[in-house]
């Protein structure tokens, strides 16, 4: 499989390039040049698969030209070693709960993948030095990516973390690793850890010593396996009969003329929303690419805290980046979202086909803290400041006879301290948390200035 820039001005790549470049050579992001369809026996068969299996047929959908067989289920089989489970928390809203894996967030899956599909590459290169990751992270991806890449052999991580603006759970997690794991704690916002990263990836000299990519969700090694746990979450559904799809024939004849056998004259339709809490929107883009692979989703939903770049997208037409907004759900203050342009790509920049698949909200922080308390009062669920704005948009937007499913992207136990202030609990401390607590923080101090990072990569290279 081909991938092209979103830019449209860099030659194509194969898989190998754009896992390892991260990022195209004019500053696009890689697309791969088409969705497979998946075909109708593999939804007949969902509802009776294992997580692991149906990952492997959606892997090997977006990977299987590149990737051998065994090696590609070797890949898909040891990054979920953890389950994602759809959890009933009201009526028919759903949680499908993404903090089982080793750092508690939902990036544990694509980060761990990643980390697998480059060493592949890297074992069939040989003598070619180490690849250095560079990741910037607003909480989740940082510790996620760091534990991924934890060890592995080849490979070294910077992780660019914007100072007093992450949990310090979260800060732990990355910072206290050592080993092939460098914590860098950069004096601004979480666009000023992201547009460094960009800029190293542009440097042609920084780039001649050193072998750079990124564990962003700009990399798609990284956000294409997110669509992995959207299949599982549809197929739980269907398993309890809450999610009933229609087959029909379209009227669109396939490319090759052929007829029923092809699984393109056919869509799957349902009364299922998936509410995503969003910031960079790599998570969304991978619910979207399953959509275009034939999940049967009604609408998505695209959940904002006060960062609503996106959601005055869809209102307008017009794109309107901003500088972030610090927030309660800190892992989503974004004001630049770089898969934007992806989201955009995959519609043929139409407003009108993005507005009819994908709706948007916004929450204030005040929002957010009385959407938890309710949850807890009326439920007994724990939301954290996240998924409070998942599960806000699909109480507002579900119709009668629609099911919704929203992001639990981490443990409300990364937020402690704001989740216990506001439900006026002591919420309990998973042992894979406390465990990373005890470690001794280590991290160097960055300015926001390009070139105080490059003069530091550039000593590392030596």
């Amino acid at each position: 499989m081909k991938y092209y820039s979103t830019n449209h001005e860099a030659p194509e790549a194969d898989l190998r390039k754009a896992v390892v470049n991260g990022l195209a050579e004019d500053r696009g992001l890689y697309m791969p040049e088409r969705i497979n369809r998946l075909p109708k026996a593999f939804f007949d068969d969902m509802p009776t698969m294992r997580f692991q299996d149906i990952a492997y047929n959606v892997a090997e959908a977006f990977f299987g030209e590149d990737v051998d067989p065994d090696g590609l289920k070797d890949l898909v089989y040891d990054t979920l070693q953890f389950d994602c489970p759809v959890v009933r928390v009201k009526d028919n809203i759903y949680a499908l709960e993404l903090f089982h894996g080793p750092t508690l967030a939902f990036k544990d899956v694509g980060a761990r993948f990643m980390a697998r599909l480059l060493q592949y590459f890297i074992k069939e290169e040989k003598g070619r030095g180490p690849v250095n990751v560079l990741v910037a992270t607003s909480g989740d991806t940082g510790s996620a990516v760091a534990n991924g890449f934890l060890g592995v052999e080849g490979i070294h991580v910077y992780v660019l973390y914007p100072k007093g603006k992450v949990s310090p759970i979260q800060e732990c997690q990355f910072t206290t690793l050592g080993q092939n794991i460098t914590a860098l704690e950069v004096d601004g916002v979480f666009d000023d850890c992201q547009r460094l990263v960009k800029q190293a990836f542009m440097d042609q000299e920084l780039r001649q010593k050193m072998r750079l990519t990124s564990a962003n969700s700009i990399n798609v090694a990284r956000f294409l396996p997110q669509a992995f746990y959207y299949f599982n979450a549809v197929a739980r559904l269907m398993e309890k009969g809450k999610v009933k799809s229609e087959k029909f024939a379209s009227a669109t004849p396939a490319p090759d003329g052929t007829a029923a056998a092809n699984f393109s004259l056919f869509t799957l339709h349902s009364s299922l929303k998936i509410c995503v809490p969003s910031g960079n929107f790599g998570n969304l883009c991978a619910a979207l690419f399953g959509h275009e692979m034939g999940l049967p989703v009604k609408q998505f939903i695209a959940a904002n805290n006060a960062n609503d770049i996106f959601y005055n997208y869809l209102q307008t037409g017009r794109y309107e980046p901003k500088a972030s907004r610090q927030t309660l759900a800190n892992a989503m203050d974004v004001g630049d979202p770089s898969n934007f342009a992806r989201i955009l790509d995959l519609y043929g920049g139409s407003h009108e086909r993005i507005t009819q698949l994908i709706s948007g909200a916004t929450y204030s922080d005040d929002q957010i803290r009385e959407t938890m308390r309710r949850c807890y009062a009326e439920t007994g669920y724990v939301l954290d400041p996240h998924g409070a704005c998942g599960y806000r948009a699909l109480e507002e937007q579900l119709r009668e006879g629609e099911v919704g499913i929203f992001c639990e992207t981490a443990h409300p136990a990364k937020f402690k301290e704001k989740v216990d202030e506001i439900l006026g609990i002591d919420i309990a401390i998973p042992e894979r948390l406390q465990a990373f607590m005890q470690g001794r923080k280590q991290s160097i101090a960055m300015t926001k200035d390009y070139e105080d990072f490059r003069r530091y990569l550039l000593s590392e290279a030596q």
